[in-house]
């Protein structure tokens, strides 16, 4: 058989021809029936060949036809090419290549996709024709050559940049780059467009054969600016935005006039293009020349940006910005976004109030079109005014408040809501300026939860929460009460965009406002429980999220009978409800975990059912973990964010409850459960089994001790700062188990002490990680000092620095206990340091007797070792605490 001139069977065409018109129905049966006939087909090698057959060569049948032929023949690549004959997959190659140029555009797309599929599978370094040949063709005078071709080639510049800029191809860029420059001038718009798309793949890698010819680029891209074709431009101001990023050197000359051009383009008729040249003010705004480059141009620049953060007409339908009135309307399970369990990080309390997670802060500044999940030019606008307040201050506000007066009170609703968009959007940079207009707007803005467009009240809602800070520094009476009860309404709006808002924005005030909400509990508990019976599936959901900072914010002041009365029913309700397999268990659990931590005893009646299913969660999840790691094939592989929340709940309850835990511990076979989670492959399964064996070894030490033996070794392996949270985790538990063990924690500090002196002496290691580390260091020097005080001279220093803004509580207490009894057994190892020992003393407000006694003596067994000038500071130092 000669494969050059194969030649389909007429029976096996019209049953291919067939299958591909079955794959257009709409009925599910037939479609079943097709993966069916597919499966059987993949097991003839010359399958593919009628499939690129009919593709390339069957110009009598429809393009839609031929078009997904290529496509079914683009996944048999992508999951069988290894296993396609030599014959077969150069016959597909050959007829792609000698194909680029069909009259179609659709069947030259479909046919670029499948040529770079096949590149994608390591064929690029085995089909070493492939780009000398389309490279070629660009040459071709049949402009449906040139552009299948440059489609072909944008498609494996896209997909393989990184492997284009390599030696293992004998860096092909060298020729591509100044090919593809020569087509910026081409008469045809469309392969202009491409030219540049393909150069643009190498910007952000830097490729050495771009770098080579960067200054030609820039006057080739500045030679297309005025161009008339709207594909042009925004590939012309995707190429600047990115070249701002990686060659600014280049630009500086020329910013001016490329600031210039990027006003007009903002401003561009085509949005695609206004996006593009949007991104620009992001970019600039993280580069160090922003504020000299833009200064002189925001007078310009503000009132566009302001511009473009109107809905426009498409958006306004896309949000049903006329429907008022939904929330009886079921949600379709698309609008509901996938969500991502948080693993339990256990934290510090700092000296300014709040809790402390540098390295995982996740802010969720989603501004406000939330169901409009593209990317647009509202959103972007909004964003590039952000982050420019952050980088002008105050300085930007001469610009905008003679704008926003006449935006937030104009009678257009459109216009009055990018108003308020505005206001939300310098929050955060202009802060301190706006100070003085805030006891004007803010009133304004609670009018605004009222305005009768749903669109004006949901955006309220956000921009009243970017402004919750301010608002909590007040007198109650001034503007958090009248707030408090305008979002309350709102959260029981007829509109479900608005009580979505409305939820967010209050859980962001809870947050702010803390135990300032208790006087009211009962009135936002009323609320908040009413909308369960109200709320469809995706806003039930982050109702949760709103009673679980609640319960976060108020803490141990929610365990009044009245409040769990309210409270706990709806909850208990929906847990039952659920069943072990539904993703809505995440925020729920989360939600209860907050919960009992706050209730602690008043969870008590509702804990054992709770407890009991978390146990079971953990269990199957492990079960099915166990069946698919032995059969993958017969066995799919579990969700373990299912273990993941079950744990991170029965840490709550551990905390919560505290010794009332023991009975449900004493019944259960969690311990063991715990050791296999230990040593699971998920970092977020160890990070949050860490945090519970830290939370039991506190609440029912008799039955973690047993376990110590089997559990030390585990704990030593994970204290590695590549997992920060995992490692952070561990670090903790080994501190409150050490408190538990005393002196019988002597055999395993060998096991955990070199690693955690290692992490504190890193650098760029978090603070959360570095305080938990110094706090277990001092807690083994507690229970051990004669096997930990010989390192003293290793850690000292970065212990102190770490402790020093911590607040005064009972784990600094056993740390600086445990450091002040290893300078007793090793007082030689602190004196270099001693200084530093003094400013961590320093940081103590108001420390026990015996600990300001042990002070004491470590400051008199000192000073005769310190220099006189050190032991006049150090005097200094003591005086603070009336330390004689």
């Amino acid at each position: 058989l000669v494969w050059n001139t194969w030649q389909p069977d007429e029976q096996g065409l019209q049953q291919v021809l067939q299958l591909l018109k079955d794959s257009q129905s709409p009925d599910t049966a037939t479609q079943r029936a097709v993966q069916e006939k597919l499966e059987q087909l993949n097991q003839f090698p010359d399958f593919n060949n009628y499939l690129i057959f009919v593709l390339t060569s069957l110009k009598s049948e429809d393009e839609p036809t031929r078009s997904l032929s290529g496509l079914i023949l683009k996944n048999n690549v992508k999951a069988h090419y290894q296993n396609f004959p030599p014959n077969v997959a150069d016959f597909i190659k050959r007829e792609c290549l000698n194909n680029i140029g069909d009259p179609s555009p659709l069947i030259r797309a479909t046919i670029g996709i499948l040529i770079t599929t096949i590149a994608s599978k390591g064929e690029l370094q085995t089909w070493p024709e492939l780009l000398p040949q389309l490279c070629n063709l660009l040459n071709s005078d049949d402009y449906n050559t040139c552009e299948g071709s440059f489609g072909a080639l944008q498609k494996i510049c896209e997909d393989s940049s990184e492997l284009l800029d390599s030696d293992a191809l004998n860096r092909p860029l060298n020729i591509m780059i100044p090919k593809f420059l020569q087509f910026f001038k081409h008469c045809s718009p469309k392969i202009r467009s491409h030219a540049i798309a393909c150069v643009n793949q190498f910007i952000i890698g830097r490729a050495q054969a771009l770098m080579d010819n960067i200054d030609t680029f820039i006057e080739s891209l500045f030679a297309l600016a005025g161009d008339e074709d709207s594909e042009v431009r925004k590939n012309v101001c995707r190429a600047l935005v990115m070249l701002l990023e990686v060659r600014i050197d280049r630009l500086i000359p020329h910013m001016h006039s490329i600031i210039q051009y990027m006003l007009q383009r903002t401003q561009d008729p085509d949005e695609n293009v206004a996006l593009e040249a949007c991104e620009f003010w992001l970019t600039l705004a993280e580069q160090p020349i922003c504020k000299e480059a833009l200064s002189g141009h925001l007078v310009q620049l503000i009132p566009i940006l302001v511009n473009g953060m109107k809905y426009s007409e498409i958006d306004i339908i896309l949000l049903k910005g006329d429907v008022e009135e939904d929330e009886a309307v079921p949600d379709s399970e698309q609008d509901i976004k996938p969500r991502f369990h948080k693993s339990r990080t256990v934290t510090l309390q700092h000296e300014g109030g709040e809790d402390e997670e540098g390295e995982d802060i996740d802010e969720d500044e989603d501004d406000d079109d939330d169901t409009l999940s593209d990317w647009n030019l509202r959103k972007c606008s909004a964003a590039a005014l952000d982050v420019l307040a952050n980088v002008f201050r105050e300085e930007l506000l001469p610009h905008l408040l003679p704008l926003l007066k006449g935006l937030l009170f104009h009678p257009d609703w459109v216009i009055k809501e990018s108003g308020i968009l505005v206001l939300g959007a310098i929050a955060e940079g202009c802060m301190q300026g706006m100070v003085p207009y805030l006891p004007e707007l803010i009133p304004h803005l609670i009018q605004c939860l009222c305005d009768k467009k749903a669109l004006v009240r949901s955006i309220a809602c956000w921009t009243l929460s970017r402004y919750a800070h301010w608002v909590v520094s007040q007198p109650p009476d001034a503007h958090l009460k009248p707030l408090m009860t305008e979002l309350l309404k709102r959260i029981l709006d007829g509109n479900k965009r608005v009580q979505e808002a409305a939820c967010s924005a209050f859980a962001t005030l809870e947050e702010e406002a803390c135990t300032e909400l208790v006087p009211y509990l009962s009135f936002i508990l009323d609320t908040l429980v009413f909308a369960f019976g109200k709320y469809q599936h995706k806003n039930l959901l982050i109702l949760y999220d709103a009673i679980g900072t609640l319960a976060d914010s108020v803490g141990h002041h929610l365990n009044q009978p009245e409040y769990i009365e309210k409270l706990m029913p709806p909850l208990i309700a929906k847990w039952n409800e659920l069943k072990d397999e539904d993703k809505d268990l995440f925020p729920l659990l989360e939600c209860l975990s907050s919960v009992a931590t706050a209730l602690q005893s008043g969870f008590l009646p509702y804990c054992e059912p709770v407890y009991q299913r978390c146990v079971t969660l953990v269990q199957k999840t492990l079960a099915q973990a166990m069946m698919y790691s032995q059969q993958p094939d017969q066995y799919e592989a579990p969700d373990k964010d299912f273990m993941i929340v079950a744990l991170d709940l029965l840490s709550g309850l551990a905390e919560g409850l505290g010794g009332h835990v023991d009975t449900l511990v004493a019944r259960s076979n969690i311990m063991t459960l715990l050791f296999q989670c230990m040593q699971d492959t998920m970092p977020e399964v160890r990070q949050s089994s860490f945090a519970l064996l830290g939370d039991l070894t506190k609440a029912c030490f008799p039955h973690v001790k047993p376990c110590i033996a089997e559990f030390m070794p585990i704990l030593g392996t994970n204290l590695n700062p590549e997992f920060i949270s995992v490692c952070n985790n561990a670090t903790w538990a080994i501190g409150e188990i050490c408190m538990q063990m005393g002196v019988e924690m002597q055999p395993y500090i060998a096991m955990v002490l070199n690693q955690l002196v290692e992490i504190i002496n890193r650098p760029n290691t978090p603070k959360t990680l570095l305080e938990n580390t110094a706090i277990s260091i001092g807690r083994l020097g507690y229970v051990c000092p004669q096997e930990v005080a010989p390192l003293l001279p290793q850690f000292i220093r970065p212990w102190c620095t770490s402790l020093r803004n911590i607040r005064d509580n009972e784990e600094k207490d056993s740390a600086f206990r445990g450091i002040c009894m290893m300078i007793g057994v090793n007082p030689g190892g602190v004196v270099q340091d001693f200084i530093f020992f003094c400013d961590a003393v320093a940081s103590w407000v108001n420390p026990k007797d015996d600990l300001r006694d042990m002070f004491c003596k470590v400051s008199r067994s000192i000073s005769g070792r310190v220099h006189s000038i050190l032991r006049s500071t150090v005097c200094l130092r003591f005086k603070e605490f009336n330390i004689p």
